[in-house]
């Protein structure tokens, strides 16, 4: 196990690593909110004691603050989205901008807890839906694959991800705070970025 110093030296190296991450803190009611939610945790951290879990006037408030609408792609269509338009997620893997953003925070954040959330699919080309399709069958039809054209990684929007139990149980409590749902009934490897919900 790690000594105090060790742990202090890796929080260092993650804060580093997700300050691009970060947006400026907010002003208004919802800076307050978090400048006291702040104070608490660390006032408990130096007392030794655990961290409450934050209110709910607290998760309410992150929650518009931190999720943005996905940009318009209906100029480009479902498939169609240039390479330029997206933002990788690490590897080959890519998605809208404001999807990626907050998939790499949600990310980083199961990684500080010690879950994994490999990626295994991400944005789809029409083409590549229209070959998963033939390989796998439609969904409609029993199959695992959505109609070309109406799969939502054609929108740069939804992720398939390799998880085992731990971390699906992580994806069903949290992703929900970085606008990510489970929206395939069938696919519990599924996470779709619908920041509306």
């Amino acid at each position: 196990m790690e000594g105090i110093a060790g742990a202090i030296a890796r929080i260092g190296a993650l804060d580093r690593q997700l300050s691009t991450l970060r947006a400026p803190v907010p002003s208004g009611q919802f800076g307050a909110l978090l400048e006291r939610s702040m104070t608490v945790v660390a006032g408990s951290a130096a007392a030794g004691t655990a961290v409450p879990a934050p209110s709910a006037a607290w998760a309410a408030a992150l929650r518009p603050a931190a999720l943005q609408a996905a940009p318009d792609v209906s100029a480009y269509g479902n498939g169609r989205i240039p390479e330029s338009a997206l933002t990788s997620i690490g590897g080959d893997d890519r998605l809208q901008p404001s999807a990626a953003k907050l998939f790499l925070s949600m990310r980083a954040e199961a990684a500080m807890q010690g879950v994994e959330l490999p990626v295994n699919d991400s944005y789809r080309s029409l083409q590549e839906q229209e070959e998963m399709a033939e390989r796998k069958g439609l969904y409609s039809e029993g199959g695992w694959a959505a109609k070309p054209g109406t799969s939502s990684h054609g929108l740069g929007l939804s992720v398939d991800l390799q998880l085992d139990g731990e971390a699906q149980r992580w994806m069903r409590d949290n992703a929900g705070r970085f606008g990510f749902v489970e929206d395939v009934a069938r696919e519990p490897w599924h996470w779709t970025f619908r920041p509306e919900v």
